[in-house]
């Protein structure tokens, strides 16, 4: 009896653990169910609300950016528009340097031009100044030997019966006379002048002497007229003495 009964409790207390069991499953059951679906409400709002706060934020955002892309857009285009400006103010300004170059080219040119006229210009004042200084040497030497012609021809026309006239080209001619005994009045001339190179140069001689181109030297040498004339006269009377005794 004993037996029975405890086997009796022990099914009863099976069943009970079962029953409970299975409720408590049940109501878990229930439990995930609501959970689940006033989770789901619950996510489904926020799910919305997000999208909502998405869509609006990227609204914003492509509203700004687009503002941007616009402002950037303006900023390219004035970029681009400076850079049209300097690649023309480049392309002037390179014109301006190569007529610059141009302008600095000539103006060196000219002053090359210039600086070869002054020294030109120098050149020939130089020569002018050498030319005027032989001239005025030449004057004074001629002015000498004119005086000194002078003197001698005073004495000598006292003394040689020497006459001198001065004719055509600035030239003296000399005319001795009393040389040949048989006819004093007889003229002996020779012409004399001054060459360009400021030297005594006999143009004639009536009648030739043979000696007279080495007399011309010797006055030359010494510059002693006086000698040169009175020698001129010994060739003179000599070449008479020879004619007459020829004759």
């Amino acid at each position: 009896m004993e037996v029975l009964e405890q086997v009796w409790y022990s099914a009863m207390s099976n069943a009970l653990a079962e029953d409970e069991v299975s409720l408590f499953e049940k109501d878990m059951k229930e439990f995930w169910i609501q959970f689940k679906m006033s989770y789901g409400t619950e996510q489904n709002n926020q799910t919305s609300a997000l999208r909502d706060l998405c869509k609006e934020t990227i609204e914003a955002l492509s509203e700004k950016w687009s503002k941007k892309l616009k402002e950037e857009d303006l900023m390219i285009d004035k970029i681009r528009e400076y850079n049209n400006e300097i690649l023309q103010q480049n392309k002037y300004i390179a014109e301006k340097e190569e007529q610059l170059t141009e302008i600095k080219a000539k103006i060196n040119q000219e002053e090359e031009e210039q600086k070869n006229l002054n020294d030109s210009i120098q050149k020939l004042k130089e020569e002018l100044r050498k030319k005027m200084e032989i001239k005025s040497s030449k004057n004074k030497a001629a002015k000498e030997k004119v005086e000194q012609v002078s003197k001698v021809k005073a004495l000598f026309e006292e003394h040689l019966a020497l006459e001198i006239r001065r004719i055509h080209d600035e030239q003296l001619q000399f005319i001795f006379r009393h040389i040949d005994h048989k006819d004093p009045d007889k003229p002996y001339i020779f012409t004399l002048s001054i060459n360009e190179q400021g030297d005594y140069e006999v143009t004639s001689c009536t009648p030739p002497l043979d000696c007279i181109a080495e007399l011309q030297l010797k006055l030359r040498e010494t510059n002693n007229f006086s000698a040169f004339v009175a020698n001129v006269r010994k060739a003179f009377t000599a070449l008479s003495y020879k004619q007459s005794a020829g004759n």
